[in-house]
């Protein structure tokens, strides 16, 4: 008996009990994942939150951009009423239709993916300015439209050499930093327009050159696209529109200080710069403020 009890005690010491006790591997991956579930959940929905952002953000800066591609058509009804370009400049008018090619370009998924509402608003951008640039060579003067001719031969110059670079000389990441830096360069110097309308409004104490309207919008369109570059995590549309961002913050505060005087504002003019031709004087506001791009946008 004693040798039958312990070869039994042998038989169930041996046993192992744990492989009764402890759960499968795949019941252990599935604890996990319930266990994790929350966690991978909450990861989903930021990302898809963020996605949500980016998107409404893209479409935002869509709806204001495109309000300001269409300011200045009060100015381009004038002109072909008149007949006539009177004193206006075609120059900021090349100067969008360069940048919002550039744009355009930098949004074909082949140089920049997922950037579908960027090629978006750059491709109307280019119907509208290009339309505006016609018009202007039809009813320019005899002596300006060789000019503005010129200046747009230079433009789609530019344009051309600019795809044929990126398209055949360069690849991939390198593409992209090219046409980024390019666009960003370009997008800088635009930015630099709205400056001498600034300047104007410090030394008249007046706003009357600086619309509120467009001053909040082109605000407004830097903003939507800096946020939608922050999402986007991409420095070519974040840097531009900070730079943009920070310009319409001084418009705005400018146009706080100075919003109530603007009585005396010709006289002052006329104190300033002398003799001064008024009418033309009238026209600043649109030929300086700052032209439309997407990098950088701003107003038309």
């Amino acid at each position: 008996m004693l040798e039958l009890g312990f070869s039994i005690y042998e038989r169930i010491r041996v046993i192992d009990i744990a492989k009764y006790v402890r759960p499968s591997t795949s019941e252990q991956i599935c604890c996990c994942h319930f266990a994790l579930f929350p966690f991978l959940s909450l990861a989903f929905d930021q990302g898809k939150a963020m996605d949500i952002l980016r998107f409404l953000f893209g479409i935002l800066g869509n709806a204001v951009g495109l309000f300001l591609l269409l300011a200045p058509m009060t100015t381009f009804k004038r002109i072909v009423r008149s007949r006539s370009t009177e004193q206006f400049s075609g120059v900021p008018y090349v100067v969008t239709l360069l940048s919002c090619s550039l744009s355009t370009w930098y949004g074909l998924p082949f140089v920049s993916p997922d950037n579908l509402l960027l090629l978006i608003i750059s491709s109307i951008g280019v119907v509208i300015e290009l339309t505006y640039v016609l018009i202007f060579i039809t009813y320019a003067p005899k002596k300006e439209r060789p000019n503005i001719m010129r200046l747009s031969g230079l433009a789609l110059s530019l344009i051309l050499t600019f795809a044929f670079v990126s398209l055949f000389a360069l690849h991939g990441k390198t593409r992209k930093l090219f046409c980024g830096i390019m666009l960003d360069i370009l997008s800088t110097i635009t930015y630099a327009s709205p400056l001498s309308v600034m300047m104007l409004v410090i030394k008249t104490k007046s706003v009357e050159f600086m619309p509120f309207l467009l001053s909040l919008s082109s605000f407004l369109c830097a903003i939507f696209w800096l946020a939608y570059g922050l999402l986007s995590r991409d420095p070519f549309l974040i840097v531009p529109n900070g730079l943009g961002t920070g310009l319409g913050i001084v418009q705005l505060i400018l146009y706080a200080m100075y919003h109530k005087n603007q009585s005396h504002t010709k006289n002052v003019i006329r104190d300033e710069f002398g003799e001064m031709d008024l009418e033309k004087t009238d026209q600043i506001e649109e030929t300086e403020l700052p032209r439309l791009s997407f990098t950088a946008p701003s107003k038309n």
